[in-house]
């Protein structure tokens, strides 16, 4: 079993991700490349108690990128998009 806190790496902040929340009740998350998605669904409703209706998973191949004669690579991520029960509600800028 893998330790809960490096399943989930960051939440993702984006407008296509603020509507899936605002309107889908939705959480679109950042997390381990080699995390399944019973993994993710255990993560998400013990550190964010928060009840898990579905995972999707996508997975990111990293681009290319040139620095003058060099070809670098960026990194390859996961994403996982998770659907909570109706009436659970996750804000990310509760305070703000």
């Amino acid at each position: 079993m893998r330790d809960l806190y490096s399943v989930i790496k960051s939440p993702v902040v984006t407008e296509k991700a603020t509507w899936a929340n605002e309107k889908c009740n939705q959480i679109v998350l950042e997390v381990d490349v080699n995390a399944n998605k019973i993994e993710i669904k255990r993560a998400v409703e013990q550190l964010l108690k928060k009840k898990v209706l579905a995972v999707q998973t996508l997975n990111r191949k990293g681009k290319k990128k040139r620095t003058g004669r060099f070809i670098g690579r960026r990194p390859d991520t996961k994403r996982a998009i998770v659907r909570l029960y109706p009436g659970e509600k996750f804000d990310l800028f509760e305070g703000a």
